[in-house]
């Protein structure tokens, strides 16, 4: 387990974007939000799903997309978090690999520009949702495999991105390794989202008793897609601290640790799992009634 942090309270700061298919005004916007959240005393900042190209073809995917040692967006992005003197939580960028596929991988920077920790996307988004929208993330985005908590100054950060939310032994497994905040940054579609995006994030903290940060896409994009919105920030007793709209901009909450330690000792559900066997297809049999 992570150990007790020794601050306990900060401020949290979400960029809301509607990015499209131009790299350097989808930087140029992301960097101009996070200026404004820093101004607001955002402590850490955290940028949507797919922040720098929101392109569902994969040829201009690929085209786009660099490799990581030398990706220009990072540079700017590192570069901004020095300035500010900020945790800057980039929630995705499409990072090219060897093999002719991307990383969906996320960035978490320290204030002196350092990346701090990076995680790829482990569920790939492989819907049809039966009205035309058909996604197929697999086809260009190699999923990751590894869960990852990273050290803030006020405690762990548990990384997810976006299709992640659906599955909870993710966010258990990252809250019972320590993580006391957990980081959505998403692209949710309008449709999903009008659906399930409150309800689900708000389970996911009450779940794991902690912060939730969930920067979202917000509006319609160029290649025609149109997401969600509705940044959010919420409580380890499900609150809503802070709600962003549709459009893009920035949502800023102050996060209290006390607050959390009192909802895990009330509750301590995250010491209380018991191992259990799955019976199908009868009766239990009476050794185990």
């Amino acid at each position: 387990m992570t150990p007790e942090p020794q601050a306990k309270t900060f401020r949290a700061g979400l960029v809301q974007m509607c990015s499209g298919r131009d790299v350097d005004r989808n930087v140029r916007d992301a960097l101009a939000l996070i200026a404004d959240a820093a101004e607001q005393g955002a402590d850490y900042i955290q940028t949507p799903e797919v922040t720098t190209l929101m392109e569902l073809d994969r040829a201009r995917l690929m085209a786009t997309a660099e490799p990581e040692t030398h990706h220009s967006a990072l540079a700017h992005f590192t570069e901004a978090a020095r300035r500010h003197a900020i945790w800057l939580h980039i929630g995705s960028i499409g990072i090219k690999l060897d093999e002719g596929r991307l990383a969906n991988r996320s960035y978490l920077i320290a204030p002196d520009g350092r990346i701090a920790a990076r995680y790829d996307k482990i569920h790939m988004f492989d819907v049809d949702l039966g009205n035309g929208d058909v996604y197929r993330e697999s086809e260009s985005y190699r999923p990751g495999n590894v869960a990852v908590v990273a050290p803030l100054p006020w405690g762990a950060l548990g990384l997810t991105i976006c299709y992640d939310l659906r599955f909870p032994a993710l966010h258990r497994a990252l809250a019972k390794s320590g993580a006391r905040f957990i980081a959505v940054p998403a692209a949710f579609t309008r449709v999903t989202g009008e659906a399930h995006w409150h309800t689900l994030l708000k389970a996911r903290a009450i779940e794991s008793q902690s912060f939730v940060f969930a920067a979202a896409q917000g509006g319609r994009h160029e290649n025609g897609r149109e997401t969600y919105g509705h940044s959010l920030i919420i409580s380890p007793w499900g609150q809503i601290l802070a709600e962003a709209g549709q459009s893009p901009g920035v949502i800023v909450a102050d996060i209290d640790g006390a607050m959390l330690d009192d909802v895990r000792r009330r509750i301590p559900s995250l010491t209380h799992d018991q191992a259990f066997d799955v019976v199908t297809g009868g009766p239990l049999p009476p050794d185990r009634l």
